[in-house]
């Protein structure tokens, strides 16, 4: 095992000492692959790697690999915009994994075209605002909260009161604006009726299948299904290389899982082990994870 780590750490060192592989790799034309998966948050990263790629003369094209279950609907927003940005000066296709819904599925209805698996979850559509009311346990500690405010609306919703009457109705206002907003985002993006689309205003998930036939998204498949799109409908050569993108502050740990996995793959050994040591879980993310969201099952695993 140590002769292992070894190995993992020569290789991933070589990697990180080149002066960055992955441009001198990009100078060519190429199909570029962006990743978004996990909790989406607004991330600056992302927004000026968006950039960086509308303006390579390099880049013909864009696949947009999506598994996430959503995250901070301010994330989901931003992340709209940037692929709206991109999709104006090169193609966008988005790809569902097994999981793009509520902010990942804002994303996705951005690009130009949007394939799934027939398995995969989407949908989602809506927003929440909670927050944990504390009240009872304090009482059990013995413990009072004491408080002087500028307004009876200050602060509302807290978890060291409870909600009134009139916070509940303010907190249901700015909840049910913000789900208006995204409805209307997703019947400009596809063009559809959202009344027509049963449960898409209740905040329901769809397969991969039922979001097809609700005209969700385009069409079933995976990435190779989106470089035939992308050559049938923009003429880009399907034999360009995809290349991944990476935001600046992920490149170190990219190379490094990359490389490990090689190393990994090459010894006969499961590439989770890599997961298990480097940490690939959003248990913490979702506990940070503060204001409105645009996220399906925000307590899972």
């Amino acid at each position: 095992m140590i002769a292992i780590a070894a190995i993992i750490a020569l290789v991933a060192g070589f990697a990180l000492q080149d002066e960055d592989i992955a441009e001198a790799i990009g100078y060519q034309p190429h199909i570029a692959r962006v990743e978004i998966s996990g909790l989406i948050r607004e991330d600056t990263g992302r927004e000026k790697m968006l950039k960086k790629i509308a303006l390579s003369p390099h880049v013909k094209a864009v696949i947009l690999r999506i598994n996430s279950p959503g995250g901070t609907t301010i994330g989901g927003e931003s992340l709209h915009r940037g692929v709206l940005k991109l999709r104006e000066k090169k193609p966008v296709v988005a790809v569902f994994s097994t999981l793009a819904t509520s902010a990942a599925y804002m994303a996705g209805i951005a690009s130009d075209h949007v394939i799934a698996r027939g398995s995969s979850i989407t949908g989602s559509v809506g927003v929440i605002l909670q927050w944990a009311e504390v009240t009872g346990m304090l009482d059990k500690l013995g413990i009072k909260m004491e408080e002087v405010k500028s307004g009876p609306l200050k602060a509302v919703p807290s978890p060291f009161q409870p909600l009134d009457e009139a916070g509940r109705t303010l907190t249901q206002e700015m909840v049910s604006e913000a789900q208006k907003w995204f409805v209307d985002l997703v019947a400009k993006s596809r063009s559809i009726d959202p009344d027509a689309i049963p449960g898409l205003t209740d905040g329901r998930i769809y397969s991969g299948r039922q979001a097809l036939k609700l005209k969700l998204i385009d069409q079933l498949g995976g990435e190779d299904d989106a470089i035939a799109w992308l050559e049938e409908n923009r003429q880009i050569e399907k034999d360009l290389k995809v290349i991944d993108w990476e935001t600046e502050g992920s490149k170190g740990l990219g190379w490094l899982r990359k490389a490990a996995k090689s190393v990994l793959g090459l010894a006969g050994l499961p590439t989770s082990m890599l997961d298990n040591l480097l940490g690939k879980g959003n248990a913490l993310e979702r506990v940070q994870l503060d204001g409105l969201v645009s996220v399906w099952h925000v307590q899972g695993n």
